[in-house]
């Protein structure tokens, strides 16, 4: 094994060489949050004493797997999990080195219950190789280990409803300190990620607290819509502790994780009831997602984008066309439908629907209404809340449709990420895109967009304004589209 050692700000760091590249694991940018440190903010590393061997993954966060496409597969998990990981071109360990290469820090997904930074699909070998770019992917707190809302036990819990926010933060602290010795560049740094990773990418855009940490940000699949009132928060919170078991702060810190686990899991199932409105909640974000009216985030990131926030920041998002195929299963009816479109509150969006797509069975009604609710609209909102404030917005949509189980999947959830990274010969990809000749065609003109954008500030193709609404859509033939869907679009206008 090729192996090089890094000389940074946090001490000497061993990595190894890895399909041309110099690749650096489980690099922990905070204390382990265990023991009297678990619900609290992320506590800063001391200065390695020998040199930390960066040869292997760390562990994901606790976590259930949750039976679908993207997380199905059992981890290996540890509360000590806030590491992170670097890709970096190997000239960047040459002592002449220059380094000020743009960095991108990729968040996972997973609904702030699953995931890590050490799946295949984020690769960055590609962005290193093709793009000159340093490739930061992170781990984070995640479900009620680092979102529940334990504020009222006590001020050691002050923050316990943002800690995986927190983790986030600390995790961009550690890379604007570090970065540099690993061929970077701290001033060019650009955040992304992809369902729970975007709409963490939406959050810290809102977040006082992360401006000056990013410059740039791509958010895939998710905008700035999926935070916690603090009142729904607390009814979580209450039926977790019942669930627990548990009611002080004693308890809570010697449950086990995987007490904690079930616990979280029948919380969240109890609240849960699909495409509509969370029950009791008044809201259709989840249980154990981040929590506004907090310090860290005193309104919801909607509002504080709109009235400015990450304004410095340069963004181009964008959505799958058919994302709710991945959780769709069985047949819809008549009646589920009403269900679905009354939870969302969407009757006179689904009536439009119904005129602009004439030949639409239930099924793609219900994918297609469900589909913008929860991505493409807030997508479009996010840069409509940004347009006052800074041009430098850029919009995209992935149309190219899987042709795994019979096509039905579509332009599914997170099937854009192997395209972005150009990843699709790692593993798994395969399945999820379905036989066929490899569409190694898309994935070129998507991954040289966003190295584009990532070193350069655009992806190349015109900025998304209120006129024109310019949209990327990427498919076997890639195109740029002026305001597609514009009446479905408008049919959301002064819905939630």
């Amino acid at each position: 094994m090729d192996t090089s050692t890094i000389n940074a700000p946090c001490g000497q760091i061993q990595g190894r060489e890895k399909e041309g590249v110099l690749l650096f694991c489980g690099i922990p940018y905070a204390q382990p949050p265990i023991y009297n440190l678990r619900f609290k903010a992320p506590q800063p590393m001391v200065v390695f004493s020998e040199p930390f061997s960066a040869l292997k993954f760390g562990p994901a966060a606790p976590q259930l797997s949750g039976g679908g496409m993207t997380d199905s597969a059992s981890v290996r998990w540890d509360e000590d999990c806030l590491s992170l990981n670097i890709t970096t071109p190997k000239q960047a360990a040459n002592p002449t080195d220059q380094g000020k290469r743009a960095v991108l820090v990729w968040i996972h997904g997973g609904g702030y219950r699953t995931g890590q930074g050490a799946i295949p699909w984020y690769n960055g070998t590609r962005f290193a190789l093709n793009g000159d770019i340093v490739v930061v992917s992170i781990n984070y707190r995640l479900g009620a280990l680092g979102f529940a809302d334990l504020t009222h036990l006590g001020e050691e819990f002050a923050t316990s409803n943002v800690n995986g926010t927190l983790d986030q933060i600390a995790a961009l602290q550690w890379v604007r300190k570090n970065i540099s010795a690993f061929g970077g560049d701290p001033a060019r740094v650009t955040v992304a990620g992809e369902s729970a990773g975007a709409f963490s990418v939406g959050t810290l855009l809102a977040c006082a607290a992360a401006q000056g940490l990013f410059h740039q940000a791509i958010p895939q699949s998710g905008a700035a819509q999926h935070t916690l009132p603090s009142e729904a928060a607390a009814k979580v919170t209450e039926r977790f502790l019942a669930d627990l078991g548990e009611e002080d702060a004693i308890g809570l810190l010697a449950a086990s994780p995987e007490q904690i686990l079930q616990a979280q899991a029948a919380t969240s199932s109890h609240f849960e009831t699909g495409a509509g409105a969370m029950s009791d909640l008044g809201t259709t974000v989840a249980p154990f997602y981040p929590v506004h009216g907090t310090a860290l985030l005193p309104t919801d990131p909607l509002t504080a984008i709109s009235q400015g926030m990450g304004s410095q920041v340069a963004v181009l998002t964008g959505t799958n066309a058919d994302e709710t195929t991945l959780w769709s299963s069985g047949s819809v009816s008549e009646e589920k439908l009403q269900r679905i479109t009354q939870g969302l509150g969407a009757e006179t969006a689904l009536a439009t629907y119904k005129t602009t797509r004439p030949d639409a069975d239930l099924d793609d009604l219900s994918v297609a209404l469900t589909t913008d609710h929860m991505f493409r609209i807030p997508a479009i909102r996010m840069l409509e809340a940004r347009s006052p404030h800074n041009t430098n917005n850029w919009l995209y949509q992935f149309n190219w449709c899987s042709r795994a189980f019979g096509g039905k999947l579509k332009a599914t959830h997170a099937l854009e990420i192997p395209f972005a990274f150009d990843n699709l010969d790692r593993a798994g990809v395969d399945v999820f895109i379905g036989p066929g000749e490899k569409p190694q065609h898309v994935a070129d003109t998507m991954h040289r967009a966003w190295t584009q954008f990532i070193n350069e500030g655009t992806p190349g193709w015109p900025a998304y304004n209120l006129e024109q609404r310019a949209t990327m859509c990427f498919d076997d033939e890639s195109v740029v589209q002026d305001n597609p869907g514009q009446v479905e679009r408008e049919a959301w206008s002064g819905l939630r």
